[in-house]
């Protein structure tokens, strides 16, 4: 049987996901509710968090397919999968066209020399233009720089939701095989007599965890056999040896992993029994085996502190709250998500480093579903030097709002050292292109939703570091602190609320020091949320009328990331997500300024 590897790569909500389920059940493997996206979280958002592999069979093949991220965060997902495919599906919204993510992962492709398939999705949208969007592909490809092989890729139009696939935009069909038969004659058969004589040599690409196994590891056999209790040498990406044995071996049928006794060249291969085994190492039989080309991994662009829950609330809910139980949660972490970097050096906290907010957010959600209960920093940009130039990450945002939206966006932007490189605009609609640090973009998103009363569509991806941009300017917006513990009024709410953005309701509980809104003159204003009517026997017109209070704003891990001060932590349990001040009391921060302005001033006069 030959065998083929392709991966599906695309923008956020192009259908990746969708045309595999498609292919996944026109072959036989899954029922009609089947989806690729298992997780929990996947499912709520709607997005592929975690890459995955399946197996199809069609005329005598099997084809592995990896399902792969959309979102420019779990970025990392997609980067070492491409190393270990033969070919891509490129797939392209046939309304929107090329998003920010369809550059990186194109990018990223093209630079492998793969010669992807594009294939141009949700053709039966009312404002599709297939014909444009081909064009816009077309120059995507020449900007990326393809080469002449590369430049002259093959087009299908598909439906991924229904399963229908056209050589042809006019051609009549009601399956996916025209797909599946463009797969068979551009994609070049991975599994020869020639390549399966050679010594061994896999290279694992994704991880995984088995609670009766331990690390699993996901591999691509690239030359020789692999046997089930082969004793095997792994060669670290900087050349050093050491021994392990395959225990167990599964192969992919569909999503179902069925064990077997040998594998060959070309094949895509679970293998259990190497505790140590890492992404990008090489597994062999001869130790003298040459290393297969390293996977290289772009670098995190923020950081933020991991803390134990100290405020007055800490334990209420969370079943694992200690340093040690975070300690060994982040540690279990590190062994799957390749595209986190922690720093374990401090005993006080765990610097965490990711490719985005959203990329820790998600860490986050899945610990306080756990039970974890800590509290986070304020998000931080990394910043890197190089021949004595401090360096900052940029990224690339595509931004469409209604015409009339438009002048408020490029106004905060450029305020944000937003350069716009271009402006295209319809009937309704304005396409925005900027290029902007990823400082800018902290804590922009929620201001955009508002901004465009939630009909704009923001997208970015991280282009690379460049120079400083200098200090930026953003909107200033002040905290509004409680002074007291106790549980919410209604009465105080309503007076509140005049003052700018509650984030708490009536009857909750809170404590000093805790942040239960904002305020819009850009100080941080200290109120009392508990305080009642004063009760009196005497009435007077009018003043009794029923209380009527704006809904809260209430918060989640990602807001309260993108809001949140340098001064403040955000207390993340598995029911509450709280925002606070580092010191609870009025007292305690006003001393707190007043040392920060003495050494500001000691240093001053030592400058000086």
């Amino acid at each position: 049987m030959e065998i083929r590897n392709i991966a599906i790569i695309a923008h956020v909500d192009h259908g990746k996901t969708s045309l595999t389920n498609s292919l996944m059940k026109q072959s036989g493997l899954a029922e009609d509710n089947f989806t690729m996206d298992t997780n929990e979280l996947e499912k709520e958002r709607g997005i592929t968090i975690y890459s995955k592999n399946t197996s199809i069979f069609y005329k005598n093949t099997k084809i592995n397919i990896v399902d792969t991220p959309g979102h420019a965060d779990f970025s990392s997902e997609v980067e070492r999968v491409l190393r270990s495919i033969d070919s891509v599906l490129l797939v392209v919204d046939a309304k929107e066209g090329p998003m920010p993510q369809t550059k990186f992962v194109l990018k990223k492709s093209l630079e492998l020399g793969l010669k992807p398939i594009v294939v141009i999705n949700k053709i039966d949208k009312p404002a599709a233009r297939p014909d444009k969007v081909q064009e816009m592909v077309y120059e995507l490809f020449l900007d990326l720089g393809a080469n002449d092989e590369q430049l002259n890729f093959e087009v299908i139009y598909t439906n991924g939701r229904d399963g229908i696939a056209k050589k042809n935009i006019n051609d009549e069909s009601n399956n996916l095989e025209p797909l599946l038969d463009l797969i068979l004659e551009k994609v070049a058969p991975v599994s020869s007599d020639e390549l399966t004589n050679k010594e061994l040599r896999a290279q694992p690409f994704n991880l995984g965890y088995d609670n009766f196994l331990g690390r699993l590891a996901i591999c691509r056999i690239y030359e020789g056999k692999i046997r089930k209790n082969d004793n095997v040498f792994v060669k670290s990406i900087d050349g050093q040896l050491r021994k392990g044995k395959i225990v167990k071996m599964f192969t992919f049928h569909g999503l179902e992993k069925v064990e077997l006794d040998e594998a060959i060249a070309g094949d895509i291969v679970i293998i259990a029994g190497i505790p140590d085994i890492f992404i990008g190492e090489t597994i062999c039989l001869n130790p003298e085996a040459e290393l297969l080309p390293i996977i290289h991994i772009d670098e995190p662009t923020i950081s933020l502190n991991f803390l134990v829950n100290n405020s007055p609330f800490a334990g209420r809910d969370g079943k694992f709250v200690t340093n040690k139980q975070i300690k060994e949660r982040l540690e279990k972490e590190t062994e799957v998500n390749v595209g986190l970097k922690i720093d374990f050096s401090s005993t006080e906290y765990y610097k965490v480093s990711g490719r985005g907010e959203l990329h820790i957010a998600i860490l986050l959600e899945k610990m306080r579903r756990e039970g974890y209960e800590l509290q986070i920093s304020k998000p931080q940009v990394i910043f890197k030097e190089e021949n004595g130039e401090k360096l900052e990450p940029y990224e690339e945002v595509i931004i469409d709002v209604p015409n009339d939206m438009s002048g408020v966006v490029i106004e905060k932007l450029s305020k944000r050292k937003g350069t716009m490189t271009e402006m295209k605009s319809d009937a309704i609609h304005t396409r925005i292109i900027f290029e902007i640090p990823t400082r800018g973009l902290l804590g922009y998103k929620s201001e955009f939703i508002v901004d465009t009363r939630g009909e704009g569509i923001l997208s970015s991806r991280v282009i690379g570091f460049k120079k400083y941009a200098g200090e930026i300017e953003k909107r200033n917006v002040g905290s509004m602190v409680s002074m007291a513990t106790g549980k919410s009024s209604g009465f105080s709410l309503f007076n509140l609320q005049e003052r700018g953005v509650l984030y708490i309701g009536h009857g909750e509980d809170v404590y000093e020091g805790m942040v239960i809104g904002n305020v819009s003159k850009g100080n941080d204003l200290t109120v009392n949320p508990t305080k009642g009517k004063e009760l009196s026997n005497m009435r007077a017109s009018g003043s009794d009328e029923a209380i009527k209070l704006t809904p809260p704003n209430v918060l989640d891990i990602e807001k309260g990331m993108s809001i949140m001060s340098d001064d403040e932590y955000l207390e993340i349990t598995p029911n509450f997500v709280r925002l606070r001040k580092q010191y609870l009391t009025n007292v305690e921060r006003i001393r707190q300024k007043r040392k920060q302005w003495s050494y500001f001033t000691e240093d001053y006069i030592i400058f000086f």
